[in-house]
């Protein structure tokens, strides 16, 4: 481990990030004036703001937040009045001894099961000290990376947000302990535009929405993690699945289906066993046989591949298929579709011969920028998730291969972007991938789609094709996943949309409302007709007002709305109406014709 209490990302950490990890030592420091028998623990700068986990012999509440917030400020002050008369302005490092350290702290078993660690590696031990000459000095074992004035610190720029529980060093066998969060940016301005965002996010909960526009449901006879779909929620699935599918068949993608379980040798012989044996459901037959249920796909594809000799003519061999995968996730770590038990996957995977790989990326490739774009995601960047120089015994293969596996992949990247990510430490055990990162209406960063380079699975079930000199020759392996998960990704989109999908997806693209009974006879006939072109319709012919019949379309995010009074019925017309605003009066064929349209076109809006 690191000399370090502190994360950063990167190696030259941005200005804000040495202010959120100076404020995370503020906060520290702020605890023990208010509460000086806690045991402060280790408290990183993290995206948006820091934390630091703390030991109290008094639980916190959400309620004391205010407190020690007002606390940070006061002690912010002291501390900016120190450095204006001293020539050390921000954080004082000091190098000490194992034994200094340890007198230091003598009283906190966390740091000093840091600062043995520390020894043991016979790394350098480093001190840093704020708000010298103040009246609360801090003294902290830290790696470093502070402000360098804590004048450049705007006391309305950050605030404590939550308190959380954290296990100690993240192992749940250890100490549960309080773990405060604050938000942190460069102006008071910054701050309330995320504050803002984050209000925003709440209005857009996918558990919110989903249960406000009946698209799924939680039961407890079904149990957590497992989502029940409605036919809403269904034909909204199956819209996204059937575009997916639309654009892998130009590049000549086949069908395939395999079975839910599979024996514990199938995955002895991937790999995956001995990585995933605990995060799998396990089955034991009448005949004392083991089985799983699979959590990837990958390793069944292969026998499907395997099945038959290959000749380099039948190359590449592209399977796609979209099915569930299932992985015993702990109970506390689900939620809402984030993260759940049952995983949808559409999932396809790619063999092919080494001088096909750049071709078969690229195809993926073009798949993942057609389809984001058709969601109106920006910045879509890859990232390059390669393996951890620093680890190599964690990864499955010859480094050979996966020297030309991350070589392959950064050409295709560098060939299309220059903006790209650098991810060492995130390749799968088995390859590399190019992971592509989105963001969402609300600016928030998600992983989306991914494509993965394989060596090794192809390798260890003695995948080949036979070349054109009648030899074997060995294949490689591609896993593309465009959604990923269908739930993830749906829990991505509705908040993205805010539950107004487009029309193309749209649960029910149009509803028909007539004024009173007198126009229902014309509003079936419409409504017949348009279902019969398969447009998703639905009639409101309740006993509801008018008035409440169209609000309620609204509420319920309906992207058209037809309007049918006298009118409409002896001029073969319809008034449509969107979300929020009138789109015109057309001929019935005409509003037909357009509502099919924008929905072929996949338009954003209509």
């Amino acid at each position: 481990m690191k000399n370090d209490n502190h994360n950063h990302e990167g190696s030259h950490p941005s200005n804000i990030e040495h202010i959120r990890h100076s404020l995370a030592h503020l906060l520290a420091t702020a605890t023990l004036s208010l509460y000086p028998d806690t045991l402060v623990t280790i408290g990183p700068a993290v995206e948006n703001g820091f934390y630091y986990d703390m030991d109290f012999t008094t639980p916190l509440t959400e309620k004391d937040l205010e407190s020690l917030n007002k606390r940070m400020k006061e002690i912010l002050r002291e501390w900016k009045k120190a450095a204006s008369k001293s020539e050390e302005k921000g954080f004082v490092c000091k190098k000490v001894s194992g034994d200094e350290a340890k007198a230091l702290f003598q009283n906190n078993p966390y740091k000093l099961e840091l600062i043995e660690e520390i020894i043991a590696k016979g790394e350098e031990i480093t001190l840093y000290v704020s708000g010298d000459g103040s009246p609360y000095p801090f003294t902290d074992l830290c790696r470093g990376g502070h402000i360098d004035d804590v004048s450049q610190i705007d006391e309305n720029s950050f605030k404590l947000a939550r308190i959380a529980g954290a296990y100690w060093r993240g192992d749940e066998k250890n100490k549960m302990l309080t773990r405060v969060y604050g938000l942190a940016f460069n102006t008071k301005e910054e701050l309330q535009e995320y504050e803002y965002m984050l209000e925003e996010a709440k209005k857009r909960d996918h558990k919110k929405l989903g249960k406000e526009l009946g698209l799924f449901t939680f039961s407890e006879l079904v149990g957590p993690g497992l989502p029940l779909w409605s036919p809403k929620g269904t034909r909204i699935r199956e819209a996204l699945n059937d575009y997916v599918m639309e654009l892998r068949a130009r590049y000549g993608y086949q069908k395939v289906s395999i079975p839910h379980i599979t024996k514990k040798d199938l995955y002895e012989k991937s790999g995956h066993w001995e990585k995933y044996k605990d995060d799998l459901f396990k089955i034991e037959t009448r005949e004392n046989h083991l089985y799983a249920m699979k959590p990837m796909n990958c390793p069944h594809h292969t026998q499907i591949f395997d099945s038959e000799m290959r000749s380099y003519r039948d190359m590449p061999q592209r399977y796609c298929e979209t099915t569930a995968v299932y992985r015993d996730e702990q109970s506390g770590e689900l939620s809402g579709l984030s993260r759940i038990l049952c995983i949808t996957q559409d999932d396809a995977h790619v063999f092919c011969r080494v001088n096909q790989i750049n071709e078969e990326v690229e195809h993926v490739w073009n798949i993942i920028m057609e389809f984001y774009s058709t969601f109106g995601f920006s910045n879509i960047t890859p990232r390059l998730s390669r393996r951890d120089p620093e680890t190599p015994e964690k990864y499955l293969g010859e480094a050979k291969n996966w020297d030309l596996a991350e070589n392959t992949l950064k050409e295709v990247i560098e060939s299309h972007t220059k903006e790209w990510i650098d991810g060492p430490g995130e390749a799968a055990f088995y390859g590399p991938k190019i992971d592509f990162m989105a963001k969402d209406a609300l600016g928030r960063k998600h992983q989306v789609a991914t494509i993965q380079l394989d060596f090794v699975q192809p390798s260890r079930f003695e995948l080949f094709c036979i070349n054109e000199k009648g030899e074997k020759e060995s294949v490689v392996m591609l896993h593309v996943a465009i959604m990923g998960s269908i739930e993830r990704f749906l829990s991505v989109i509705i908040e993205h949309f805010a539950g107004a999908f487009p029309l193309w997806m749209s649960p029910v693209q149009l509803r028909i409302v007539p004024i009173g009974e007198r126009q229902l006879q014309f509003a079936d006939e419409v409504y017949k007709k348009a279902k019969a072109l398969g447009i998703r319709v639905d009639l409101d012919s309740s006993n509801d007002s008018f008035g409440k019949r169209v609000r309620n379309a609204k509420t319920e995010k309906v992207p058209v709305v037809a309007v049918i009074g006298d009118k409409e019925m002896e001029s073969n017309q319809l008034t449509l109406e969107g979300r929020s605003e009138k789109i015109g009066v057309f001929n019935v064929d005409e509003a037909l014709d357009m509502i099919l349209t924008n929905s072929r076109n996949k338009s954003l809006h209509i």
